[in-house]
Order: C-alpha cells, then sequence, then structure tokens
C-alpha cells in the first residue's frame, strides 16, 4: 500500500470518539518526536512553517514552503499532508507536482484569497477539480472552507460551499473555526470526512470530544508550534 493508500484510509470509517489526530509539525526535529509517540500521519501548519522560517502567516514563498515540505517528509516514514495555503498562484497541474516532488500525501487548499475575501464558490470548486484530475489517488485533498473567519459565519453557507468542493473530489472538508456548536449541524450535511481544529490551551473540547460531535479528523493549526515556542521563552527567561 502507497503511503497515499494508507493516508486515505485512516479517514475512513471511524469510530465516533475516535478522529484521526493529526499534529503539525514545522520542521524535520518536530516531525521525528511526533512520530516517535506513535502519530501514524502528519500535517504541516502553513502558519507553523511560516514562523519557523521567519515569515508572518500567509508570506512564505512558494519554493521556500515546498522545499520546508520535504525536509519534514524525509525525515520520517509516515505519510505527511501539507498545508499550501490557497496554492501560491499555481495551476492545478503545477500545484500538484510540487506536491508530489516535495513527497506530501495530501493538501490542504483554503476558500479565500489575498485581503481575506472568499473566493466564488464555483470557481474554486472547479480549481479543486482540476487538482484532483491532476493528482488522482495520489493526493488526499482537504478543502478549507474560511465561512467562519472570512465569511458571515452562516452555517448553511459552510454547507454549500463543502457541498461543492466534496463534487469537484474533495477528500474531505475543513470549515476551519466552526463553532463547537454548530459541528453537529455540519456533519449532518457534509459527506465524507470532516476536520475540526482543536485548541492546545484546554479552552475548547479535547479530539475525542469532537469527535464525539462529528469530526472524522482533528488538527492544530501552527498550535503546537507556537507552544514550543512559549516553552522556549519560559526556559530562556530562567537562563538570564
Amino acid at each position: 500500500m502507497s503511503k497515499a493508500d494508507l493516508f486515505r484510509a485512516l479517514h475512513l470509517k471511524r469510530a465516533q470518539g475516535d478522529p484521526l489526530v493529526l499534529p503539525g509539525p514545522w520542521d524535520a526535529a518536530s516531525a521525528r518526536v511526533l512520530v516517535e509517540a506513535g502519530f501514524p500521519a502528519l500535517a504541516t501548519p502553513s502558519a507553523g512553517v511560516a514562523a519557523s522560517l521567519g515569515y508572518e502567516d500567509g508570506a512564505t514563498p512558494a519554493d521556500e514552503m515546498f522545499a520546508a515540505v520535504a525536509r519534514i517528509v524525509r525525515a520520517v516514514d509516515v505519510p505527511v499532508s501539507a498545508d499550501v495555503e490557497g496554492g501560491y498562484g499555481l495551476v492545478p497541474r503545477e500545484l500538484v507536482e510540487r506536491l508530489l516532488e516535495a513527497g506530501a500525501v495530501g493538501c490542504n487548499l483554503e476558500d479565500s484569497g489575498n485581503g481575506g475575501v472568499l473566493k466564488d464558490p464555483h470557481e474554486h470548486a472547479d480549481y479543486l477539480a482540476e487538482v484532483r484530475s491532476a493528482a488522482a489517488d495520489r493526493l488526499f485533498v482537504n478543502a478549507r472552507v474560511d465561512t467562519f473567519v472570512r465569511g458571515d459565519g452562516d452555517p448553511r453557507r459552510a454547507i454549500e460551499r463543502a457541498a461543492l468542493y466534496v463534487a469537484a473530489g474533495a477528500d474531505c472538508v475543513y470549515p476551519i473555526l466552526a463553532p463547537v456548536d454548530v459541528l453537529p449541524l455540519l456533519r449532518s450535511g457534509i459527506q465524507g470526512p470532516l476536520n475540526m481544529v482543536a485548541r492546545l490551551d484546554g479552552a475548547g473540547p479535547s479530539p475525542a470530544v469532537l469527535g464525539e460531535l462529528g469530526a472524522s479528523r482533528v488538527t492544530f493549526g501552527p498550535g503546537l508550534q507556537r507552544r514550543a515556542t512559549a516553552a522556549l521563552g519560559e526556559i530562556a527567561a530562567r537562563l538570564r
């Protein structure tokens, strides 16, 4: 079984309350730590990688992002999915080629563009369809829905956008920062795996609770990188 097939299989037939937990490494060292802890797959966060490279979120040049993903992939033997933001302006075939060259088995693609404006959902669905056509089964496509961070927060709009993306070939839908209380509604209205983000500060529900509410996959955005940076700051303060 290829790594892409293994990654796809990890998302399927998840028991309620047992979502696939995908921590986000920001470099090769953090990826090795996470694999040694027993995680079967990883998903890079664009904001965490950007911080490790000295960029603001959304400002990482494409070449540097793909190089960072490649270093992470080379460091571990588990499947790695890559957050490639909005695709860096690459045409679908080139985006797929760059991801495969880096060794990624999946990708996150956002449906908002520069300035935080939501893309036309039909145009974005066409883009996703072209990505799916170019990638075939070699990439697991996680379609991020930005309704709750860039739009009006109406779950019905999120479900409508999700339906277009699933029809276009997306393997998973990611309504980023959706309120927990709308998760059951999203679950009932969205086909296939559903990605939710979990917080690491104890202020939000655990991955298991998110799974009980309908999430089949849980990620953490740049949370791990930020916690690690905060821990380093505390150590540095004690050293002084």
